[in-house]
């Protein structure tokens, strides 16, 4: 008998209302602050590529390439928290959660290549250094905190949703690296020293590169549906075993659809003297001991004793 249960928030009675539990997600409620705080970045990120150009500051340049893979996740975040009131269809069972895991590939790509390229434009600016404009770019630094430092504000007024903090901190690093590039501004304007334009492109770049890679690291394990890192699927294996009526549980297998939901799948074979009666029972109490763990949707399938009992691969995939 198979059991395709959701998350439940209280006790562990069916719901065989779908509503919006079929797209397999919680549905987060759409905020005008991922929406402001979208146009805010993508309005900055035009700034800085002008003011980049104005003030040959190839740091300047460095940051807007970050600033743009901020505005892409923000604009990704505001996307999937109104895609998440669309329920499942013929075509993808599961939602359309995933589709954010597709744009944080995308997101990857572009900073990675544009990484790439402020890298192999900075390396000629290390072996000779060129003239910047130190007080232009003092002003566009303090631009960059201020509107940023607004976008954090705004987000940190209603940060119940995940997506929101999340993009909250990206922003927060922003906030972070335009004081670092209004130190350096200061410096060069009073002394000269234009090689610490390229020295702090390089910084940046590399930063943009490093995270973009780690999380492409990340990505990889969801699309090829790994276990979560933060799930021990033997932990729970023995903790399941220790359910009264379960004599082996076989087939398990766990993913995520997105990093966040996770997903599992497993057979239970209870004991001789189980009482089917309580079949809803154990079903029951697998299902909160999942939930305990970060899985939020599990398929169950009880199994008889004999039924082919240890012919399944008991390997965890």
């Amino acid at each position: 008998m198979a059991d395709h249960p959701h998350k439940h928030k209280e006790g562990c009675s069916h719901d065989n209302d779908h509503g919006h539990h079929q797209s397999g997600v919680h549905v987060h409620p759409i905020t005008k602050n991922l929406k402001v705080a979208f146009f805010l970045n993508l309005s900055f990120t035009i700034i800085e590529i002008i003011g980049g150009l104005m003030t040959n500051s190839i740091a300047i340049l460095s940051d807007a390439i970050h600033d743009l893979g901020d505005t892409l996740a923000i604009g990704a975040a505001y996307y999937f928290e109104k895609l998440s009131d669309k329920k499942r269809d013929n075509q993808f069972s599961y939602g359309y959660r995933r589709l954010s895991t597709l744009a944080a590939l995308l997101n990857v790509v572009i900073l990675t290549t544009g990484s790439v390229v402020i890298i192999t434009q900075t390396i000629p600016r290390l072996l000779a250094p060129e003239e910047v404009n130190g007080l232009g770019m003092i002003g566009f630094a303090i631009l960059g905190v201020i509107m940023n430092g607004i976008a954090v504000l705004r987000l940190r007024s209603n940060s119940k949703s995940l997506n929101q903090r999340t993009v909250m901190l990206h922003l927060l690093e922003d906030v972070l690296g335009w004081g670092a590039v209004l130190v350096a501004s200061i410096i060069i304007y009073f002394t000269n020293w234009y090689i610490l334009d390229p020295i702090l492109s390089m910084l940046i770049a590399g930063y943009i590169l490093f995270n973009a890679l780690k999380n492409l690291k990340s990505i990889m394990h969801i699309f090829l549906q790994a276990i979560p890192n933060d799930v021990n699927v033997h932990e729970i294996q023995n903790l399941a075993l220790k359910i009264e009526g379960v004599r082996e549980v076989n087939d398990l297998h766990v993913w995520s659809l997105d990093g966040e939901f996770n997903i599992a799948s497993l057979h239970v074979f209870y004991v001789a003297e189980f009482d089917l009666g309580k079949s809803e029972w154990l079903k029951c109490e697998i299902r909160k001991l999942f939930a305990e763990k970060g899985i939020e949707h599990v398929t169950i399938e009880l199994e008889a004793p004999g039924n082919g009992q240890g012919a399944l691969n008991s390997s965890f995939h």
